[in-house]
């Protein structure tokens, strides 16, 4: 039985504009999503940037598939998003109005959900929880789910300032009103035009209200390639650093002319904590040149923020700044890869007071001792688990068969460690049960110790079934009873090692890779995928069998039999 078509609504309740620059495969399904919308009442604008792919076609059949959809192409590529957005807001009729992306996807009830709040109370947009989607994986997260937790109308963005992290315009739905009253529209020409868009939004709202559904389904795709990346997933670019620099410098200028210069340090927090820590995970991957050339465009940005944001931030996160700000980059590439894993320094070194900094020299200036100054974390100190430890993989050699031979370097600055050889683990859990590897560190200067492990791979405790994923080895020492557990750095660069692997204990054959991780911290990392009969038939029996309703189920009949 064929589905009715729906008719062109004379009054349409929302209006959702899909934006669109060369994405014939998937604007499909963007449009889809809206097309099944649970509240049918709705107009959808197709916004394309002046395609040169088969996206014009593409748009022109789904408009005739749908009196709901109109297809509107712009004379000329803007090259952002800000311009097909705001030419889309010039036609669209709805009293409300909503933003898509042409790569993601509105869940089915979010413009029923968000609609129904506008209705309840009287607010000036709408704004619900945003659910990303890993699209190499599959794997889904909520976008800073904290802030959207609760059901709530909130008077102001004064109120909670801590909303400027959630900066997305698609997460909302807009009263048309509010936006024709204030003149308020997309900047043209600039990336991050969100950022200027959002900050304006929450600054000019008299109300708005949270709700803590999903709205807005957010496509990532964090390994794709340099030409297909998003411009969020552009940032080894240092134009991407510019544009995202003067976007902050527009958000400052707006908060003085609006009387909201009160917000500079919420303001400032966010981009210390969100928009910088997203390119401080990346320094270590950038080479000096880009290094000096980062440093240039943000240090006199850096030098305007509010001394209370930087106090908000962590210790590590500060130092890295720092480092940054001090132009001593080499440093600043090794501070930022123990963010986020309570990495310990190479270095410590204590002024005349007895007051403790990262690194091998004592900060210039009065500035820079109030953000290196590591002497609060109490390093001599501290209990022995939180010590200030770093562990360095500086070789990675093929053995026979399935097994590495990894050479690794432990730094103890504080001196925390007993003199003479220590005894460490290895410890490696690819399913529930965990590998653990004895080896020995032997010091080699001061507060530096080095060591061999001999890592065979064949003998880890694999499940029956096949364990398909990722591990990071883990580096145990113990002290006085007390063990401190730190993460292994993998070298920034060497061949990555694989192997077939045809487990004795009766688990199916794997295919095993060991390499350095990614992005972040870059953690040494072992990959393990099934191969053969267990990746065609048996991962995916026991995957159905694992989900939740069949393993409720299975809890049920176990408790009855009983």
């Amino acid at each position: 039985m064929s589905q009715a078509v729906p008719k062109a609504p004379e009054a349409p309740d929302v209006t959702v504009t899909v934006i669109v620059y060369n994405d014939a495969g998937r604007l499909p399904r963007a449009v889809a999503s809206v097309r099944r919308q649970t509240h049918a009442n709705i107009e959808i604008v197709i916004s394309d940037d002046h395609s040169t792919d088969a996206t014009p076609e593409v748009a022109r059949r789904l408009a005739a598939e749908d009196p709901r959809v109109l297809h509107l192409r712009l004379d000329q590529n803007s090259g952002g998003c800000g311009v097909p957005r705001n030419r889309a807001l010039e036609i669209a009729r709805a009293p409300y109005v909503m933003f898509l992306d042409s790569d993601d996807e509105l869940p089915p009830d979010a413009v029923e959900l968000l609609l129904a709040a506008h209705r309840e109370r009287d607010v000036d947009f709408v704004m619900g929880a945003v659910e990303r989607v890993r699209a190499d994986t599959g794997n889904r997260s909520r976008w800073m789910p904290h802030l959207v937790a609760e059901r709530r109308t909130v008077p102001g963005i004064a109120a909670e300032p801590r909303l400027f992290f959630e900066h997305l315009a698609t997460s909302k739905m807009y009263a048309r009103s509010f936006l024709d009253r204030h003149e308020l529209r997309f900047p043209e020409g600039i990336h991050y035009e969100d950022q200027l868009f959002s900050a304006q939004a929450y600054c000019l709202a008299r109300a708005f209200t949270v709700i803590p559904q999903p709205v807005y389904r957010w496509y990532i795709a964090p390994l794709a390639s340099a030409d297909t990346a998003s411009i969020s997933n552009q940032r080894h670019k240092l134009d991407n650093v510019r544009d995202r620099v003067h976007v902050q410098r527009l958000v400052d200028d707006f908060l003085a002319r609006s009387g909201h210069a009160a917000l500079y340090e919420e303001k400032d927090y966010k981009f210390l904590k969100h928009d910088f820590r997203m390119y401080a995970g990346d320094l270590p991957y950038r080479d000096e040149e880009w290094l000096a050339g980062f440093a240039e465009i943000v240090n006199p940005y850096l030098a305007t923020l509010t001394p209370g944001a930087y106090a908000r931030l962590p210790r590590p996160e500060r130092v890295v700044l720092q480092l940054v700000r001090d132009l001593r980059l080499p440093e600043a590439r090794l501070a930022a890869r123990g963010l986020g894993h309570a990495v310990g320094p190479r270095d410590l070194v204590t002024d005349e007071e007895g007051r403790t900094y990262w690194g091998d020299r004592l900060p210039e200036n009065a500035w820079g001792r109030r953000e290196l100054d590591l002497t609060d974390l109490a390093p001599d100190t501290c209990p022995f688990p939180f010590a200030l430890l770093r562990h360095e993989v500086v070789e990675v050699a093929p053995g026979p068969g399935a097994s590495v031979d990894l050479t690794v370097r432990t730094y103890d600055p504080a001196l925390r460690l007993p003199l003479g050889p220590q005894a460490a683990t290895l410890l490696l859990s690819p399913g529930r049960r965990r590998m653990s590897v004895p080896f020995r560190l032997s010091p080699v200067g001061p507060g530096v110790y080095e060591g061999h492990v001999h890592l065979d791979l064949a003998a880890a405790p694999i499940p029956l079934h096949g364990f398909d994923g990722a591990r990071h080895p883990v580096l145990r020492l113990t002290h006085q009873g007390l063990h401190h557990k730190g993460v292994l750095l993998a070298p920034e660069t060497f061949t990555p090692i694989t192997a077939r692997v045809e487990y004795h204990s009766g688990a199916a054959p794997h295919r095993i890779r060991v390499e350095p991780e990614e992005r972040g911290t870059g953690r040494l990392q072992v990959r393990w995928r099934p191969v053969g009969m267990t990746a065609r038939v048996v991962r995916p029996v026991v995957r159905r069998m694992a989900r939740p309703r069949v393993r409720r189920a299975a809890r049920l009949l176990t408790s009855a039999l009983r």
